[in-house]
């Protein structure tokens, strides 16, 4: 056994350098779980830092200093949340409110559709029907009490998220206008025998920025152009539904599958089985199919391909650990674990 083990340490950790990145890898991952929460305004301004800092780029290759593109993009980034703060998302907590408003009628409905099902399917009968009903009563009213403690409790959080988007923008600015003084000082705590490291990173580096760039760019596009079909078209909550279609696509395959089912039953509720209801469906599936085989191939052209387990794994372990960031960044992730596991140098056995 413990020979074994001998023979796995010298193939794979007798390099010092890969101890070096193995500490690294460790300490990073520890710093994320067990400091998370309190880090947070700060790992999401590194992550909005990261995303802007393409932006920055592009302008620096078209002649614009780096302070000033910093300031136009800053100035960009700033527009854009305000416009999201004061702009989008009171209308879509509004079109919220309104959903929550007709839930019971929606409920109503619901149940007198389920009545109907053992008069097609007599395997079903009115009893089994009735418990499945007090079942989803019961899991409501569970929701709705969930919902109700967390709106009394929100306050701190309400208060804290206030503080966050004027802490986390004023991170940003400085995570951009400081990037080489703070990389520097970073470095000076790193070990100097870090080439195998810095060799990784710059191989994912343009892989995951790639990928969060992208995932930014196709969420944008395809709720955009969701919520514009959905509103053409005259689907009730048409800005709440697109919006959660343009998330969706943060979660490969799990989030299409999820967020079908709102649409599919706000629709039926509207319109019943009928014209409006299936255009509306067809226009839905074309825009999930130009999604998946036109705008991520497009957008993702130079990020690893992984195999879908390898994704829906990756989805699991990461957004287990870290939440919503976790499900993000699981993809890029798992990229990173890829690389590492091909770049990590091994030492030939003996025999």
């Amino acid at each position: 056994m413990w020979e074994v083990v001998r023979q796995w340490f010298h193939r794979y950790l007798s390099d010092p350098q890969a101890v070096v990145l193995l500490v690294l890898l460790v300490g990073g991952f520890s710093v994320v779980l067990f400091m998370g929460n309190m880090l947070t305004p700060v790992l999401a301004a590194l992550v909005i830092a990261y995303l802007l800092e393409g932006l920055v780029r592009i302008l620096a290759r078209i002649g614009v200093v780096r302070p000033r593109g910093v300031i136009l993009v800053f100035t960009l980034f700033m527009a854009l949340l305000l416009f999201l703060v004061f702009g989008l998302i009171p209308l879509v907590w509004a079109q919220l409110v309104d959903l929550v408003r007709d839930l019971p009628t929606y409920i109503s409905r619901g149940q007198e559709a389920l009545h109907t099902i053992p008069q097609h399917y007599p395997l079903i009968s009115d009893d089994q029907i009735d418990e499945l009903i007090t079942l989803l009563h019961t899991r409501l009213a569970e929701q709705i009490k969930i919902l109700l403690g967390l709106s009394i409790a929100s306050i701190p959080g309400l208060i804290s998220l206030l503080i966050y988007l004027v802490l986390v923008p004023l991170l940003v600015f400085f995570f951009l206008k400081d990037k080489q003084r703070l990389l520097g000082w970073f470095s000076n705590f790193l070990p100097r025998d870090r080439a195998l490291a810095v060799g990784v990173w710059h191989e994912v580096d343009q892989q995951i920025g790639n990928y969060v760039r992208g995932k930014f760019w196709e969420i944008l596009i395809v709720g955009i152009v969701t919520i514009i079909a959905f509103g053409l078209l005259g689907l009730k909550y048409a800005l709440l539904l697109g919006a959660l279609v343009g998330l969706s696509v943060v979660v490969p395959y799990i989030g299409a599958v999820v967020v079908t089912v709102p649409v599919t039953l706000i629709a039926w509720f509207q319109w019943g089985w009928s014209h409006d209801f299936a255009v509306l469906m067809a226009v839905y599936t074309i825009i999930q199919g130009l999604d998946g085989n036109v705008l991520v191939p497009l957008l993702f052209s130079e990020v690893v391909n992984l195999h879908p387990v390898a994704i829906i794994v990756a989805v699991l372990v990461f957004g287990g650990v870290w939440g919503f960031w976790g499900v993000f960044f699981a993809i890029p992730l798992a990229t990173l674990v890829n690389a590492i596991l091909h770049a990590w140098p091994r030492t030939a056995e003996q025999g």
